[in-house]
């Protein structure tokens, strides 16, 4: 298991800068509904033959697990969690649920997904689920040595871990099913390529961005491959966002971001091209492992997402450029904090903080992939 060591090639105020581009994610699936005025959160709950939902990848994804390691990103404080049960701020980088929240209530296995770090887990929150992600990793090695996070070889190390709590419990042969009958939930690749391949030089010298894009995808590869040996069968993986529109991103690259918040098609192109080469490399997975049980699904984050940025009255959202914390533009993590201003109505915001989405966006695209979640659990 790797240590978490700084990244002393960076002066601290670089990282502070550095800390501000984590990922956004949505899992989702084709043309979206306009959301209509309920709580968030209400849905028929489905019961099906799953054990369990297990969750790996970055902020997107990331229950608070970075609470529990040396970094500074971290937002296990006010205001994240407004919009959570009892207002706590869990280490989500959200006002309140993650869409693995919403999928883990939604199959019957548990209300939120919790982070596998959390010391005051038992061994029944553990058998129905937990998240191994952390806020800042990547696929590319190199990604999170940036903010000295969990990087996701060590997160299918704590993943063995775990197989070893649940078959001391239960036996091997238990432990075995139990891990078959889980969904396995992968979001990343974001962090790749706004802080790493577009901020620092290094992986710019050595690889065109086809190359980077083509690198990136073996890495995550290789990762399915490690989940599939380990005994996973069903695994969902997320594509890029529309990573030109995040409000940080306008913000740092645009030449003029108080007048022109509009998105940064070059950025967004690379994110298309990455998620075409990925989708087409999973189906060639997927192809080459059925006859096996696998059942390896692409999940569309891009259409969704630009969806409701291009049309976001139509769900109900008011600001699509900025985030609900401060003035939106650069606030995340520790710049997102209890002195900070925060918006009246965060269900009028598309993003929380000039990064991560809403409790409201996550709720929307969560709806979007409800048909393909309904897919998959209907072939188990």
């Amino acid at each position: 298991m790797r240590s978490h060591h700084t990244y002393s090639s960076f002066s601290f105020s670089f990282i502070i800068f550095m800390f501000l581009f984590f990922n956004i994610f949505s899992f989702s699936t084709p043309k979206l509904e306009p959301v209509k005025p309920s709580p968030i959160g209400s849905y028929h709950k489905r019961k099906q033959p799953v054990s369990a939902i297990l969750v790996f990848g970055d902020s997107t994804v990331d229950p608070g697990n970075n609470n529990y390691i040396e970094t500074a990103f971290k937002c296990n404080f006010p205001p994240y969690g407004l919009d959570f049960k009892n207002s706590i701020p869990t280490g989500r980088f959200c006002n309140g649920r993650l869409v693995t929240d919403f999928i883990g209530s939604y199959i019957g296995v548990k209300e939120f997904v919790p982070a596998y770090l959390d010391p005051n887990l038992g061994i029944n929150d553990l058998m129905s689920g937990v998240s191994f992600a952390s806020a800042g990793s990547g696929f590319d090695p190199l990604t999170p040595t940036i903010g000295n996070v969990i990087d996701i070889p060590t997160q299918l190390e704590h993943f063995r871990e775990y197989k070893r709590k649940v078959e001391s419990k239960i036996g091997k042969q238990n432990m075995e099913k139990h891990i078959k009958e889980a969904i396995f939930c992968v979001s990343a690749g974001t962090n790749d390529f706004v802080i790493n391949y577009f901020t620092i030089p290094t992986r710019r010298k050595s690889f065109t961005i086809e190359a980077y894009q083509q690198f990136v995808t073996y890495n995550l590869k290789q990762f399915i491959q490690d989940l599939w040996h380990e005994g996973a069968r069903i695994i969902t993986v997320a594509g890029l966002p529309p990573i030109g529109c995040l409000p940080i991103v306008i913000t740092v690259f645009s030449g003029e971001p108080l007048i022109n918040r509009r998105c940064i098609d070059r950025f967004s192109t690379v994110a298309i091209n990455y998620n075409f080469y990925l989708q087409k490399e999973l189906d060639l997975m997927q192809k080459s492992l059925a006859h096996l049980g696998s059942k390896i699904f692409y999940l569309d984050v891009y259409n969704p997402v630009y969806e409701i940025i291009l049309d976001h009255r139509k769900f109900g959202f008011e600001e699509v450029n900025r985030g609900c914390c401060g003035i939106g533009y650069l606030e995340a993590s520790v710049l997102c904090n209890p002195k900070s201003y925060v918006c009246p109505n965060t269900s009028a915001y598309v993003f929380f903080d000039s990064i991560h989405p809403s409790e409201k966006t996550y709720f929307i695209l969560f709806k979007a992939l409800r048909p393909i979640i309904d897919s998959f659990l209907g072939s188990l």
